[in-house]
């Protein structure tokens, strides 16, 4: 990882707030919107603030009629799926006995970002409750777009992803491209192909005010022809806006438009 010193030495200028906020804005962002934000900090260079001038940024963009969602993934799941790192089976039992109940505020999340660490400790914020495939959110439609959270439809149409998409959301890619894309997996939820795989899942959990490791059904998600498809959508005319920031690029799309076109595109190319 570079250090601060390379970082400036790596930049043109500061990004500002209002650099964020200029560049969300030109992908196609109104006040009053509602996005969904992915974002890798350390692609735009140096950023007064850090994570938090990014934030508040995106704050100005969509104004206060607006509402931002964000990914807040954990990780938590059975450890007989694990693979980065797997962990001995004699473990397994182990963890399902004594992780600690899922906690919104508590529970780390899992490779987030710096962005998504500071919008979550904000005033308002909303989560979404799930213990593994969580969003959090702060803006008018909320509380409307996190609630309820099933633990069997983590990225399905019952799912915070199948209200935004109700509603009309864009998503913002923020230094990154459509691999950390969160939204496509609703797609693979929609979508059939031949090898679709659903699997049991876990999570230590609260229930009737005792913790319980507690098995739910999920969809066997994949992100490698993310991309790809992304790539095929616009191929076809389907609309992308890109503007610099910093040394990145932020780049955004109608979530509906992406995600009818993703369905289709996994289930006439997946095996």
């Amino acid at each position: 990882m570079s250090s601060e010193h390379d970082v400036v030495a790596g930049s043109d200028r500061p990004v500002t707030p209002a650099d964020v906020c200029r560049a969300i804005r030109d992908v196609g962002v109104e006040p009053g919107g509602t996005i969904i934000v992915h974002c890798a900090l350390s692609k735009l260079g140096w950023v007064v603030g850090g994570a938090h001038g990014v934030v508040a940024g995106l704050l100005e963009a969509v104004g206060p009629d607006g509402t931002i969602v964000m990914p807040s993934q954990t990780g938590v799941s059975d450890p007989s799926t694990w693979e980065n790192p797997p962990v001995p089976e004699s473990w397994w039992q182990i963890i399902r006995d004594t992780w600690p109940a899922f906690d919104p505020a508590a529970t780390p999340r899992r490779e987030m970002g710096a962005v998504m660490e500071c919008f979550a400790r904000l005033d308002g914020i909303v989560h979404s409750g799930h213990p593994s495939l969580g969003f959090v959110a702060r803006g008018p439609l909320a509380e409307h777009l996190m609630h309820p959270h099933r633990l069997e439809h983590g990225l399905g149409d019952e799912s915070p992803l199948g209200r935004m998409v109700e509603v009309g959301t864009r998503i913002v890619l923020i230094g990154v491209g459509h691999r950390n894309d969160t939204s496509l997996h609703l797609a693979e939820h929609r979508a059939t192909w031949p090898s679709k795989a659903w699997r049991t899942d876990g999570a230590p959990l609260v229930v009737d005010g005792e913790r319980r490791w507690v098995e739910y059904r999920t969809l066997d998600l994949g992100e490698d022809d993310f991309p790809e498809g992304a790539e095929a959508f616009e191929a076809a005319g389907g609309e992308q806006r890109r503007a610099p920031l910093g040394n990145g690029t932020v780049t955004s799309c109608d979530q509906r438009a992406l995600i009818e076109f993703a369905t289709t595109w996994m289930s006439t190319n997946r095996e």
